[in-house]
């Protein structure tokens, strides 16, 4: 048959491709297509003889740290740093499309311990003996070290108190100072400073305002179980989110001392 003439049975050598080739083109092209999923940059490479599966392409951004959209962007933005190039049209629109994310997502880059604290309330409870109990809450952007404290009223001056009571000796401890505060601008956390507790407390201290319990136990019982528990979450519990590394928010709040130290300086100069 005519077919059979044409074909060529004699073996083609073909150059063993090595791992090192695919994974640096992987990696490569993550950095020149960010916004690309794995079976279009399989594809892509594909089409400049370069045959990576989905699931390799997958691998390689896990070995990469470049598994997420926002991983190869950081990487991106380092790269940029680093060696000064000219942005493509996709790596532009990429980078702008993480800024929205971010803002829309309320996410805050904070730069030290203390550079930004959260701060709320919210109703735990009814106890027949004790009435309303609400819980005043704070957390430090940076760490995540938080303070919480009970009361029986949603006041201004409950909220001036945690961060007297509470926050303030525990920063003082670290060496920190706190910049400025977030809040829901509920009404215990906004006010003219002259008749508002919550924020002529701020003012003094120069910072910027920006389950059910069981029956039977009282407010103080609460109180109690409540500490035990924020001492754990302070002191013991690794935290596994960006600036942790497996420390407590007491060791990332004592270790960033240095990065606290040179803010300073640089605004007393």
């Amino acid at each position: 048959m005519p077919w059979l003439m044409l074909t060529d049975a004699s073996p083609q050598h073909q150059e063993p491709r090595r791992r090192g080739d695919g994974e640096a083109a992987v990696t490569a092209f993550a950095l020149e297509q960010p916004a690309f999923s794995q079976v279009r940059v399989s594809h892509e490479l594909c089409k400049h003889g370069i045959f990576v599966s989905p699931f390799g392409v997958r691998s390689v951004w896990l070995r990469q740290n470049l598994e997420s959209f926002k991983k190869p962007l950081s990487a991106l933005e380092k790269h940029i740093a680093e060696t000064g190039v000219v942005l493509t049209e996709a790596q532009v629109q990429a980078l702008k499309k993480k800024q929205e994310d971010d803002v829309a997502h309320g996410e805050i880059e904070t730069a030290h311990p203390g550079y930004l604290g959260s701060q709320d309330i919210f109703y735990v409870g009814t106890i027949k003996s004790v009435g309303r109990i609400y819980q005043q809450t704070f957390v430090d952007t940076y760490s995540k070290l938080a303070a919480t404290k009970l009361y029986t009223t949603k006041t201004p001056i409950t909220a001036a108190d945690l961060l007297n009571d509470r926050v303030a000796t525990v920063l003082r401890r670290a060496w920190h100072g706190g910049i400025r505060i977030l809040t829901d601008r509920g009404t215990e956390y906004c006010g003219k400073p002259e008749n508002h507790d919550y924020r002529l407390y701020l003012a003094l201290k120069g910072v910027l305002p920006g389950g059910i319990p069981a029956q039977g136990q009282s407010i103080e019982e609460l109180q109690y179980d409540l500490d035990e528990w924020v001492v754990y979450y302070n002191s013991a519990r690794t935290h596994q989110g960006k600036m942790y590394c497996g420390r407590t928010p007491m060791q990332t709040l004592i270790d960033a001392k240095e990065v606290w130290d040179d803010k300073i300086t640089a605004l007393n100069n």
